[in-house]
């Protein structure tokens, strides 16, 4: 069984385990929902002053939710709409220091302030989005982007090819 370490050191050494941490829980595993759902909960516990972490999956329209830790969400949201819709068409992480400074941002749950979303590419084609909440202004600095951004390669590489 999986457990869970804590992360210690600076923030790039923290991610470095956290991307070890995840390799180790995906390892052998292809299901996209199943391996969405743990690095969820992987994330989500070992992060502090977060309040959402999940996915959206592309559907070919728009973005579906999928595993996710936190409050209830929005099920569906177009890609000209929010930070997550923003991260899909552009296929760029958007890091968001302020959400509701961002245009046409959704309030699936008004206690977020900012945004981290990395968008989930395999082979050119979008997969979706992996999205972080956070109820602190200006949370997520660079190495979390960074950090962040090699997890969920993580997520997309344990798919296959």
């Amino acid at each position: 069984m999986f457990t869970a370490q804590s992360l210690s050191g600076d923030k790039p050494q923290q991610y470095a385990q956290l991307a070890a941490q995840a390799r180790a829980l995906l390892h052998g595993e292809r299901d996209r929902v199943a391996n969405a759902a743990n690095l969820s909960a992987l994330v989500y516990h070992a992060l502090p002053r977060l309040n959402w972490v999940g996915f959206y999956f592309f559907d070919g329209t728009e973005l579906v939710v999928g595993p996710f830790q936190g409050q209830p969400a929005c099920v569906r949201i177009p890609l000209d709409r929010g930070v997550c819709g923003a991260a899909a068409r552009t296929r760029r992480t958007q890091r968001v220091d302020d959400v509701d400074a961002f245009p046409g941002h959704i309030a699936c749950d008004s206690a977020s302030r900012s945004e981290l979303v990395v968008p989930l590419v395999a082979d050119g084609a979008l997969l979706g989005v992996f999205d972080i909440d956070s109820p602190v202004p200006g949370r997520f600095d660079v190495d979390d982007q960074w950090g962040l951004e090699e997890v969920a390669r993580v997520y997309v590489e344990s798919l296959g090819p």
